[in-house]
């Protein structure tokens, strides 16, 4: 497997020597899963790219404090990008703002959620328990942080997890497209430094019904081998 990791964000420096960076903590996550081979990180806020996108299996996009809807120059840029990678249908996996910025470039609305923050763990019905990897399963837990989402369904997508909350929270395009709204790269800990910065925004009582949410374990580490199966092409 060669992967092509394009980070779309760097880490608050509180905590960047514990995880270095998004593109690193999708490395440990899917070598964990099972993953071999190469994978070449590169920070799109800071204008990296590779010279080609021929030589990798597939690309994945990391999530952002950005809005995928932003017309911050870097963002523009990315979504050049990713445009240009569906037409030439190469893999890509989305998540958080990746899976945005996909389902805005495949014609989908994306905007701020009525219903607030994403945050903690986060229950999702799994629509598609005959993935490879999938084991069969009908639901997952996975940790959220977000505060925009996919209003609807990509055309010619299948969709791949849902809730009340989030009714888009992941699809899938034919054998080319994986996306998932919440972070199956997360551990417990970050997402509780991520609930502790934003306390105030979020309000008492979600902040600790978040935080509880997070003693009862999640599934990104499933998600993740469904992710590595997707690029293998099983």
């Amino acid at each position: 497997m060669k992967l092509c990791i394009l980070e779309n964000d760097s880490l608050d420096p509180a905590v960047e020597h514990l995880y270095i960076g998004y593109g690193a903590m999708f490395e440990r996550l899917l070598r964990a899963a099972g993953a071999t081979g190469e994978f070449d990180i590169f920070n799109t806020v800071k204008g990296e790219y590779p010279v080609s996108f021929d030589a990798y299996d597939a690309v994945l996009l990391t999530g952002s404090k950005a809005d995928s809807f932003s017309q911050e120059p870097w963002v523009l840029a990315l979504k050049d990008k990713v445009q240009e990678l569906l037409v030439a249908k190469r893999k890509l996996i989305g998540v958080c703002f990746g899976h945005q910025l996909v389902a805005l470039c495949l014609g989908s609305k994306v905007g701020r959620a009525p219903q607030g923050w994403g945050a903690g763990r986060m229950q999702y019905k799994w629509t598609a328990p005959e993935l490879s990897q999938a084991g069969g399963r009908t639901e997952v837990a996975m940790l959220a942080s977000h505060q925009d989402q996919v209003f609807d369904l990509p055309s010619g997508a299948k969709l791949l997890a849902t809730s009340e909350f989030c009714p888009v929270a992941a699809f899938g395009v034919d054998e080319h497209v994986f996306c998932v709204q919440p972070h199956p790269e997360f551990v417990e800990d970050y997402s509780a430094f991520l609930l502790n910065k934003r306390r105030a925004m979020l309000g008492e009582e979600k902040y600790i019904a978040s935080t509880d949410s997070l003693a009862h374990g999640h599934d990104g580490l499933a998600v993740a081998r469904m992710m590595v199966a997707f690029i293998n092409g099983n």
